[in-house]
């Protein structure tokens, strides 16, 4: 009997202990808000405005938190905000924080960085921005989960966050909230996304007007939509087939035109571009389609017009069978001196270490600049924003995260591919505008690429002559070239005109 009794009273403190509910986890208090004032001026206009940097807390259908997102919000004191437009503003990666576009693009504030060469060490400046589009809209800098100080915490698992669809319902979670907190339910809305930005950027104009959110238009700032259209890369031919050395074509000629390697170099380089496009998506295309059965005479004369446009001899174009992927150009190009010139910016040049390899060992246009705009950043949060905590800032998240980045969409394998999404958004809503921009000297998001990729999205004529394409001499971030960020100014102006019309 006491055997008995010993198994029962053992069984019920088993059963008390699978009753109980597990602990709930810890969830720390976002640090505060902070807010400040300040005074600017832009085309000769003085705008007096308000920064708030803070939190926006994510929770999930059951109403548990699950991330906190930082972001800096800039907005026109005294405006009326049934007419004040206000720009969501996000970098990409993905894994990467908006610090880019934050302090280098339309901001306020701007770093001072060198054009086309590695920036100086510490101290770093920072000055007014005359480029900010402060004067057109309020704007919202916003940093994905884990990155910056943005942080997935409580019931939250960095695996809710990171994927196509996942990133598109953080996002409109939070855009939702944001209007609602700050009564922008109807002011005129945009988005604008850089690199992988921009494919957030399709999913979350849709997601959002699906929830009921109307946007005025999306800045696409160096695009990606199609991820399967370049062959990841640009350098698998499996992957990509041959679209991917079509597409890089005409950056690659773009970078021995700037580099002085073109022979007879003329002196416009859109001119030259315009052959240079009709080249790759005709006789070029043709061509490699052939494959083994092109003539020897058309492969002759294929890889002479590839030694004009590229400056590579002829030799290693017609030893790489034709196709020169984008790694082994920016190796290729300047090798006679033992430079690489970079990935995000191909302006940017710099000395490898091994002088034989096939490829560049790092990106000189992004160890240009990073040092330069985290410095100034940090400084700036605590001087001027007055934003304090003890949270270390991420300007990419990717060793942070803890996991890979979800591909699939909307139930597809991957790779992604947005394009529909942008389709869909567009038609179902024929006031939306849509700005295409890019540089030139991109090899992370080439523009040839972004174009096509718009020019095939399916939709109606009428639905298509909302697409705006502007294009720049500069690289993956337009905006380290200032004359280029000017232009861009000027050009994004008219279109925000045009959109709230």
């Amino acid at each position: 009997m006491k055997k008995v009794l010993a198994i029962i009273t053992a069984i019920s403190a088993l059963s008390m202990l699978a009753a109980k509910p597990a602990p709930k986890p810890y969830v720390p208090a976002p640090p505060p808000d902070a807010v400040s004032h300040h005074v600017t001026s832009i085309g000769g206009q003085t705008i007096a405005y308000t920064a708030h940097a803070g939190t926006i807390t994510l929770r999930d259908d059951k109403e548990q938190i699950t991330a906190h997102m930082f972001y800096v919000a800039y907005t026109k004191d005294g405006s009326d905000l049934s007419r004040r437009p206000v720009t969501f503003f996000y970098n990409g990666g993905p894994g990467s924080s908006t610090i880019w576009l934050h302090m280098g693009a339309f901001s306020p504030v701007r770093v001072v960085t060198a054009n086309a060469v590695p920036n100086a060490s510490a101290p770093y400046g920072m000055n007014r921005n005359p480029y900010s589009l402060l004067d057109k809209s309020d704007l919202v800098f916003i940093d994905a989960p884990n990155t910056g100080f943005s942080r997935v915490i409580g019931y939250g698992d960095p695996k809710d966050f990171m994927g196509v669809d996942q990133d598109g319902r953080a996002f409109t979670q939070f855009i939702q909230r944001y209007i609602t907190q700050f009564n922008r339910w109807n002011s005129p809305k945009f988005l604008f996304g850089e690199s992988y930005g921009t494919t957030r950027d399709a999913v979350l104009v849709n997601m959002l007007q699906d929830a009921g959110v109307q946007f005025n238009g999306v800045v696409l700032l160096s695009t990606i939509l199609n991820f399967g259209l370049t062959g990841l890369g640009g350098s698998n031919p499996i992957a990509g087939g041959d679209w991917a050395y079509v597409l890089y074509l005409p950056s690659e000629a773009a970078t021995a035109w700037y580099h002085h390697m073109v022979p007879n170099r003329p002196a416009s380089l859109t001119t030259f571009l315009a052959g240079v496009q009709q080249f790759a998506g005709t006789q070029y295309l043709h061509g490699l389609a052939q494959g083994d059965r092109l003539s020897a005479s058309g492969r002759d004369d294929i890889v002479r017009k590839l030694h004009a446009y590229l400056g590579l001899s002829e030799a290693y174009i017609r030893d790489s069978d034709m196709r020169i992927s984008y790694p082994r150009f920016e190796k290729e190009l300047l090798r006679g001196s033992d430079q690489i010139v970079g990935r995000l910016d191909s302006r940017f040049q710099t000395y490898g270490l091994d002088a034989a390899a096939d490829s560049p060992e790092w990106d000189p246009a992004d160890v240009s600049v990073t040092g330069a705009f985290v410095g100034a950043f940090e400084r700036y949060l605590h001087d001027q924003l007055h934003y304090s905590t003890n949270l270390q800032y991420r300007p990419t998240a990717y060793t942070q995260l803890g996991a890979r980045w979800d591909m699939h969409h909307n139930g597809d394998d991957p790779p992604a591919n947005v394009a529909p999404d942008l389709a869909q958004a567009m038609t179902e809503n024929p006031h939306l505008k849509v700005l295409l921009a890019g540089g030139y000297y991109d090899f992370a998001t080439p523009y040839f690429a972004a174009a096509y990729t718009l020019n095939h999205l399916g939709v109606a004529p009428a639905i298509a002559r909302n697409i705006t394409y502007k294009f720049y001499q500069s690289g993956h971030m337009v905006y380290l070239n200032t004359p280029s960020l000017a232009q861009f100014k000027a050009d994004l102006s008219r279109w925000y005109d045009s959109a709230i019309r």
